[in-house]
This record gives C-alpha cells, sequence and structure tokens, in this order.
C-alpha cells in the first residue's frame, strides 16, 4: 500500500511550489489556489471577465523562461500578499489583490525575464478558472490534481545516472510504496486516498520544464529524450479527477479501488 509523502500548491504558473499538510480538494473547483495566477505575455489576449483556456506558450513558464526557477515566492490568501525571494533575500512583497500591486509584479518580472515577456506581462486571474496545462482540454483537465510516484522517478534516476528532484515535476502529490510506472495503468480506475476518491484521468506527458533544476535553475538534463529513450514514452506522473469534496494529508494511504467497486460518478 503506497503513502502520501508530500503535498504542494502552485498558486502562480511557473513560479515556486508551495508545501502544504494537507490538500482540501472539491468536485467543481479542484484544489483552492492552485495556478490561481498565471503571468500572461505582453501579446497575450486574456479576458478575465470572459476567460478562454489557453495553451501555456501564452505565459511565462519554466519551459522557456528558466530564470523564474530562481525565485521562492509565498502568496497568502488570506491577504492577498505575495513575496518573492531571491537567494534567500525578499525582493518584492505586494498585493495582488490590489491594481497596483499587480503593475509592480508585473514590472519586476518584466526586468527579470526581459524581452521574452514581449512587453509587460500581465498578472491575471479569472473566477472560476485555472492555468493549469490540461485546462486546454476540458474543465476536468483543468481542475484535475497531479500525482507523481517517486518510484518511477528512482527508476528514471537508475537508467540516467542522474539524481533527479521531485519537484521539476511540479506535482500536486507525491506517493511512495507503489512499484515503478504503476500509475501509468490507472486511467480510468478509481484511486481511494485517505478515504477521498479519485479518478485517473491521463498519463502526463513531459516537455522541457522538467530539464531546469528547481534547486539552481539551470537546464542540465534532457529528461524527456532519456524517458523516451529508456521507457518506450515520455509520461511520467498522472493527473486525477476529484470525484467528491473532501481532504487528504501527508501520511495518507493510497490503494486502487476494486473496478467492481468503482463509483461510477
Amino acid at each position: 500500500m503506497a503513502e502520501v509523502t508530500a503535498l504542494f500548491r502552485y498558486p502562480i504558473k511557473g513560479l515556486s511550489a508551495e508545501p502544504l499538510a494537507e490538500l482540501t480538494l472539491a468536485r467543481n473547483a479542484g484544489l483552492a489556489f492552485d495556478r490561481e495566477f498565471a503571468l500572461a505575455l505582453g501579446t497575450t489576449a486574456f479576458d478575465p471577465q470572459h476567460p478562454e483556456p489557453l495553451d501555456k506558450g501564452f505565459f511565462l513558464m519554466l519551459r522557456s523562461n528558466e530564470v523564474m526557477a530562481t525565485l521562492t515566492t509565498r502568496f497568502e490568501p488570506e491577504t492577498g500578499l505575495l513575496t518573492v525571494k531571491w537567494d534567500g533575500q525578499t525582493v518584492l512583497t505586494e498585493d495582488v489583490t490590489t491594481e497596483a500591486g499587480r503593475e509592480a509584479v508585473e514590472h519586476y518580472f518584466e526586468a527579470l525575464v526581459g524581452p521574452a515577456t514581449r512587453g509587460r506581462p500581465r498578472l491575471v486571474r479569472a473566477a472560476g478558472h485555472k492555468f493549469t496545462d490540461g485546462s486546454v482540454i476540458s474543465p476536468a483537465f483543468m481542475r484535475a490534481v497531479s500525482l507523481i510516484n517517486l518510484a518511477s522517478i528512482r527508476a528514471l534516476e537508475e537508467r540516467t545516472g542522474t539524481p533527479i528532484h521531485p519537484l521539476r515535476f511540479r506535482a500536486n502529490i507525491y506517493v511512495d510504496g507503489l512499484a515503478p510506472w504503476e500509475e501509468l495503468g490507472w486511467v480510468g480506475r478509481e484511486v481511494s486516498v485517505g478515504g477521498l476518491r479519485l479518478r485517473g484521468l491521463a498519463r502526463t506527458p513531459r516537455c522541457a520544464a522538467i530539464d531546469v533544476n528547481p534547486e539552481t535553475a539551470e537546464r542540465d538534463t534532457h529528461l524527456p529524450k532519456a524517458l523516451k529513450r529508456h521507457f518506450g514514452h515520455v509520461d511520467l506522473g498522472i493527473y486525477l479527477e476529484v470525484l467528491a469534496d473532501g481532504t487528504l494529508a501527508v501520511g495518507d494511504r493510497l490503494e486502487l479501488v476494486p473496478e467492481d467497486s468503482n463509483s461510477g460518478t
């Protein structure tokens, strides 16, 4: 039986992970404050009043803007404050619920990233909308949470001979105690985590974003190519649909639900 070893959310697309002791999930909303904001390129048209899912290429992201990994960020939902640290020093603290605060954040990232922002980026947010990579597929994918099997990472480490930081994969749920790649067979199956049920939506295909080292911000691997070469696919992890409101926590047990016990939700 597998166990949850770590939980994270990512309030702003492309910026750092925030560790949590538990995740409160909702069937109709997914994980609160996960990919709640994004930094849209200066050339991106996004209407918060009528949000449309857009490919991640319309936003600042690690695949193209690895300098973002040099930062440690923290968002406080209660106050709206975003704190940005570089090399352990606070370089920005702004209330992103205000126009002035958002403008300050935008100017900071325009200076940090440079011409790749294509003008001043916009810090965007829209009610009921998440800037997840899967948002362009369907509402269910927009609200999905992602899971990483640590045994699969270890299998990739063994083949490449390279230590791989788990946060390269920017998942919400990290589990241990499974066989390598076991999670890839969960598409269409239900899993129970601490009594909360989720259903596998799709394997997670990997792009060049995972080549960015979250500790050094250097692009120091070729992991999608290594996955393809050694295992015949570029997948690591799985998207899970939330089937009912509930909470899961670090230390919770995870198990695959027998097919004849699926809820059919």
